[in-house]
This record gives structure tokens, sequence and C-alpha cells, in this order.
């Protein structure tokens, strides 16, 4: 009899006292959403935010400016159902186009040959 590919903790060790593996193929006590949660160079993204004098509100605006500015958003927007691949071209083209011409007009804006936007304060 073979041993499996992955024992899993030692039974002497609690779970929470025990420290995962740095691959979690084999890992069967290893939930599969928490690869998600990962940046590009595969280490986990934490966001702290911080409650100050009980003031949930607040928190809760400043988690959700910075979940946007992360584009976490957009991410769950995407997922919600399969792109194809035909469409996902054209999406990359459109945003392409997008920051070309935003890069463009701040290019010419600089130049003095578009007037600076105005920033109206309220």
């Amino acid at each position: 009899m073979s041993a499996p590919a992955f024992p899993g903790p030692p039974a002497a060790l609690a779970r929470e006292a025990w420290a995962a593996p740095m691959f979690h193929d084999n890992d069967p006590f290893y939930p599969a959403w928490q690869d998600h949660d990962r940046s590009s160079d595969g280490e986990f993204q934490i966001v702290v935010i911080v409650v100050r004098d009980n003031n949930v509100d607040q928190a809760l605006k400043a988690l959700k400016k910075k979940m946007q500015r992360e584009g976490v958003f957009r991410e769950m927007k995407a997922r919600t159902a399969y792109e194809k691949p035909s469409e996902a071209k054209a999406r990359r083209k459109a945003e392409s186009v997008r920051r070309a011409r935003k890069l463009a007009r701040k290019r010419a804006q600089r130049e003095g040959l578009l007037p600076k936007p105005v920033v109206t304060r309220t």
C-alpha cells in the first residue's frame, strides 16, 4: 500500500497550529477558493481597515475605496459569466484604445494644445 500524495497535518497538532505547505495541489484540507486571493507574485494580499471610534460607516467607505482601486469589483463582474475569447479580445482592444486616447489627451493638455480641464469643488 502506497502512502497518500499528501498525508495532511500530523495527528498530534491541531489544524490551526499546523503550517500549511507551500504548494496546495495535493492538500485536501486547503480550500480551493483561497488560490484566487493572490497577487501577481503569488502571495496573499492582506487588506487592513482600522475602525476608529466605532465608526463602521467610515471603515466600510475606506474598504470600498481600496477595493475599487485594486479592481476587485471589476474582476467580480468579469467572473460572473463566461467571456468568449473573441469577446475578451474585443474588450482588451477597446481598453487599449481608450488608454491610448486618454494618454494622447493628457499629453496634448500638457503641451498646451488642449485647454486643461476645469475642476470645480463643491
